[in-house]
C-alpha cells in the first residue's frame, strides 16, 4: 500500500510569534479601553440622575483640586482686573473691599509667605469703639479659591508707584488692585455667579460683624441705640421643636427672594407671638434679630398722630429689619379703629401742608384729631399697596390677648406665623438649668419635671429662683418649694370657686 508523503510542518520564526502576540494585547487593551469607557458612560449618567447637586460639586471640587495638584494642559486665561479706585481716582469701588473682606476668610495663613494683618477701630454712634482684625495679601501674593467646582486664582497687585513722581508731588503714589483670573470657558461663571456670590458673602459678613441697633420712635422719626440683649436661639427657654420651627421659617424666608418676586408678593414675614406675660415673648424677638443680624425698630403707637406720620415711619425703615408692636390688642380700640371712612379727614384737616421736614412741635392737635391714626393705616402697610416699599423685613406683633384682637389682624395672610409662649415645659427648664448652673441631670430633676407638668409658671419665674442662689441644689431646692407651694395655691383657688359656684346653685334651686 502506497503512503503518501506528509507535508513538512511549517515552523514560525520568533519575530512572527511576537507580532501575533502584540497584536493580541492591543486588541485587549482596545477592548478593556472600551469597556471603561462605557462603564465611566453608565456611571456618569447614572451620577446625574442619582447623586444630589451638592454631591456632584464637591466632585467638581476634587477634580479642580486635583487638576491644581498634578498640573494642567495651556489653556486659555482671562483676568477681571479690580481696582481700589475708578481711573478718576476719587470713588471708592466697593467691590474691591467686597472682595478683600471675602478673601479674608478664604486665606490660609499657613500656605503663604507673606500677609499683612490689619487692625482698625470703627467708632458707634454712641461714641463706644469696635475694633476689627483683617487679614489681607501683600502685592505679588495670590491664591486659589474654587466655587462650584472652578479654579479662581486671586493676585494683589499694586502699579504705579513712582519715586520720581512722588518727590514732585505729582500723583505716583501707588495703586492696589486685585487680578481675578481664570479659564476663558468659565468667563460667564465668574461674571454671573462669582463675582455676585463674593458680594453677597462680603455683604453677610458685614451684617454678621456690625453691633445691632434698635431704634424707637419719637413723633415722625426714629433715633437708635446698640441693641446688646444676649438671647440667642440656644439660650431660649421654649419648646426644641417650635424653636427648630422658627429657625427653619427664617432660613426658608432668606433664601426666597426670587421666590417672593415671582409669585408677585412683598418680601417679609409676619409672626404673631401670643401668650401668658413672662413667657419669652421679648426674648425671642432678640433672638431672631441676633440670628438674623437684622436692626430692630420698636414702634410705639402712641407717639403717633397721624396715618401718614405713620407712613413716613414705616418707609424709612431700610431693608434687612425687624419691625416690633408689642401690645398689639392695646393699641388701637377694636370698634373706632375700623371707621375708615373717618381717617381721611382727619388727616386732611391735621395736615393739609404736610412735608417731611415738618416739625412735631409745630402741630395744634386736639383731642379729636390725636384719633388720627386708625387700624387700616397699619395694616396698608403690612399687605397692602405700601408693603412693597421695602425688602427682606421681619414684621413681629406680640400680644398676651389673642382673642381681644381685631379680626382683621388674624385675617390669612396678614401674620404668617402663629407661634404661642405658652408655660414652662420640661424642655423650656432644662434650657435654663444648662444656662445658669451648666447642668444637664440633677437628682431632683425627676420631680421637678413632675411639677412642671402640673403647674402653671412662666420661664420668667422659673429664671427668677434660679437666680437667687449660685448653688445649684439650693437653687433646685427652692424652686421645688416654689412650684409645690404654686399647686397648692391653685388647688385651693379651685375648690374656693368650686365652693362658690355650689352655693350659688343651691341660691338659685331655692328661689326656684
Amino acid at each position: 500500500m502506497d503512503h503518501l508523503p506528509l507535508p513538512a510542518p511549517v515552523l514560525s520564526s520568533p519575530s512572527q510569534h511576537g507580532a501575533g502576540r502584540a497584536l493580541d494585547a492591543y486588541k485587549t487593551a482596545l477592548a478593556t479601553a472600551a469597556s471603561a469607557a462605557a462603564y465611566a458612560v453608565m456611571a456618569r449618567s447614572m451620577a446625574r440622575e442619582l447623586l444630589p447637586e451638592e454631591l456632584r460639586a464637591a466632585a467638581r471640587w476634587l477634580a479642580a483640586a486635583a487638576r491644581a495638584r498634578f498640573g494642567r494642559g495651556d489653556r486659555e486665561r482671562h483676568t477681571i482686573v479690580i481696582r481700589r479706585q475708578y481711573d478718576t481716582g476719587y470713588g471708592e469701588n466697593h467691590l474691591f473691599e467686597a472682595a478683600r473682606a471675602y478673601l479674608a476668610t478664604r486665606i490660609d495663613p499657613r500656605a503663604m509667605r507673606r500677609l499683612c494683618l490689619a487692625r482698625s477701630r470703627a467708632k458707634e454712634p454712641d461714641g463706644q469703639g469696635r475694633w476689627s482684625t483683617l487679614l489681607c495679601m501683600e502685592p505679588g501674593g495670590s491664591t486659589v479659591d474654587v466655587f462650584d467646582g472652578v479654579e479662581f486664582t486671586w493676585t494683589s497687585v499694586e502699579t504705579g508707584g513712582d519715586e520720581k513722581k512722588k518727590g514732585k508731588g505729582g500723583g505716583g503714589s501707588p495703586r492696589e488692585s486685585l487680578e481675578l483670573s481664570f479659564d476663558a470657558e468659565h468667563t460667564d461663571t465668574a461674571l454671573e455667579r462669582y463675582v455676585p456670590f463674593v458680594m453677597s458673602t462680603a455683604e453677610e459678613l458685614q451684617l454678621r460683624d456690625r453691633a445691632l441697633r434698635i431704634f424707637m420712635n419719637e413723633g415722625r422719626s426714629w433715633h437708635g441705640i446698640n441693641h446688646q440683649h444676649p438671647a440667642t436661639f440656644d439660650t431660649l427657654a421654649m419648646d426644641p421643636a417650635l424653636k427648630d420651627a422658627v429657625i427653619a421659617d427664617l432660613d426658608r424666608f432668606l433664601k426666597r427672594r426670587e421666590y417672593y418676586r415671582r409669585i408677585g408678593k412683598a418680601w417679609k414675614r409676619g409672626y404673631l407671638l401670643y401668650g401668658p406675660p413672662g413667657t419669652g415673648k421679648s426674648s425671642l424677638v432678640a433672638a431672631m434679630a441676633n440670628y438674623l443680624r437684622f436692626n430692630l425698630y420698636d414702634l410705639d403707637l402712641s407717639e403717633v398722630r397721624l396715618n401718614s406720620a405713620l407712613q413716613k415711619l414705616l418707609i424709612h425703615m431700610p431693608n434687612k429689619s425687624i419691625l416690633v408692636i408689642e401690645d398689639i390688642d392695646c393699641c388701637f380700640d377694636a370698634a373706632a379703629s375700623r371707621k375708615d371712612a373717618k381717617a381721611p379727614e382727619l388727616v386732611d384737616q391735621l395736615d393739609p401742608d404736610y412735608t417731611s421736614d415738618s416739625s412735631d412741635e409745630g402741630w395744634q392737635v386736639n383731642t379729636q384729631q390725636a384719633k388720627g391714626i386708625t387700624l387700616s393705616g397699619l395694616l396698608n402697610f403690612i399687605d397692602g399697596l405700601w408693603s412693597t416699599c421695602g425688602e427682606e423685613r421681619i414684621i413681629v406683633f406680640t400680644t398676651n390677648y389673642k382673642e381681644r384682637l381685631d379680626p382683621a389682624l388674624l385675617r390669612p395672610g396678614r401674620m404668617d406665623m402663629h407661634i404661642y409662649m405658652g408655660y414652662c415645659g420640661w424642655e423650656a427648664f432644662r434650657t435654663l438649668a444648662r444656662n445658669y448652673f451648666l447642668v444637664d441631670d440633677h437628682e431632683l430633676f425627676p420631680e421637678i419635671q413632675e411639677l412642671l407638668s402640673a403647674a402653671d409658671v412662666t420661664p420668667a419665674e422659673v429664671s427668677e429662683m434660679l437666680l437667687r442662689s449660685e448653688d445649684v441644689d439650693v437653687a433646685l431646692w427652692g424652686l421645688r418649694e416654689f412650684l409645690r407651694e404654686r399647686i397648692r395655691k391653685t388647688r385651693k383657688e379651685t375648690e374656693k370657686q368650686h365652693g362658690a359656684e355650689a352655693a350659688e346653685e343651691v341660691v338659685a334651686q331655692k328661689a326656684v
